[in-house]
């Protein structure tokens, strides 16, 4: 019997579901202390974050937690897959353009925003032996664009791991399932429009038995600054939101985070996407603003493949 729940954490829906309805509770507990360590490594929206003292490291080898450590390696191997369209450097670049603080404390803000581009992902050094990164002075992180996926390929593992459950672990758009899935497969409906897991999605629905899924919009996690709006994709090399016929962009992969990095990746490419996405062999759905679709790769697919 599938046991589900559903919160809101890190600024984003939670959906946690595990084939074992006794292992809820404690997978549960297993999430919660995940993201919690997560939020304090990663987060550029709290004062006592690992990531906002890097910015004051003044270009200092800083040691950091393992957390940190295996988020920013991630950010760092996104940014080379990407020619650097996903760059963990932008965090000044989204706080110019009034991304300061969490989307639901956000009002309509005055004033045009500075446009600059990304100092470049390439200044920051990472020693994974011992666990010692070096970040320019003045350079803040961001690493919403693959921080998340991250989380969900590791808690699923774990849990899976731990409880000798199926588990899917959902957190906002990026999905990753491990373990046994339930006979018909994880069944996940792609979102058209973001909006809470109990809401009625309107894509289509995949069956999902490994691997991950990630979808990136420019419908979600949108701000009006001086009458325009603004939303969260932004493209690093003029440090403005990205120009894109697509709404909404979902890949299938073997894991979130390359899901999501190929999905951030595909709305920055705009017209040159679909191609890029069919050589990398990932299979994707992309939605343009009036709605018609486009599909690569052999979307849509049964289970994911590796």
């Amino acid at each position: 019997m599938v046991a589900a729940d559903d919160w809101r954490a890190l600024g984003t829906w939670v959906r946690l579901a595990v084939t074992d309805d006794a292992a809820l509770p404690r997978a549960r507990q297993m999430l919660i202390d995940d993201l919690g360590a997560l939020d304090l490594a990663c987060s550029r929206f709290r004062d006592d974050s690992e990531v906002v003292a890097l910015e004051h490291a003044r270009g200092r080898a800083t040691r950091i937690s393992p957390v940190l450590a295996d988020a920013l390696a991630v950010a760092l191997a996104a940014a080379r897959l990407t020619g650097g369209d996903v760059d963990p450097t932008v965090g000044r670049v989204m706080v110019d353009l009034g991304y300061d603080r969490d989307l639901e404390a956000l009002v309509e803000l005055a004033g045009p925003p500075r446009v600059r581009p990304a100092p470049g992902w390439q200044r920051v050094r990472l020693d994974l032996e011992h666990n010692e990164v070096t970040v320019p002075p003045g350079v803040l992180l961001d690493l919403g664009a693959t921080a998340k996926a991250r989380a969900a390929d590791l808690a699923a593992r774990r849990i899976a791991d731990a409880l000798g459950t199926g588990v899917l672990v959902a957190l906002g758009g990026d999905v990753r399932v491990a373990g046994p899935a339930p006979a018909e497969g994880w069944r996940v409906r792609v979102q058209d429009h973001a909006g809470p897991p109990a809401q009625e999605p309107d894509g289509p629905t995949l069956s999902l038995d490994h691997g991950g899924l990630a979808t990136s919009s420019t419908s979600s996690r949108r701000w009006v600054r001086s009458g325009t709006q603004l939303h969260h994709i932004v493209d690093p090399r003029v440090g403005f939101p990205a120009w894109t016929p697509w709404r909404t962009v979902t890949v299938a992969a073997a894991s979130a985070a390359l899901a999501n990095a190929a999905s951030t990746a595909a709305v920055i490419r705009a017209e040159r996407a679909p191609a890029w996405l069919a050589e990398l062999g990932l299979p994707a759905r992309l939605v343009t603003r009036d709605g018609a679709v486009t599909t690569v790769a052999g979307w849509p697919v049964q289970g994911v493949a590796a």
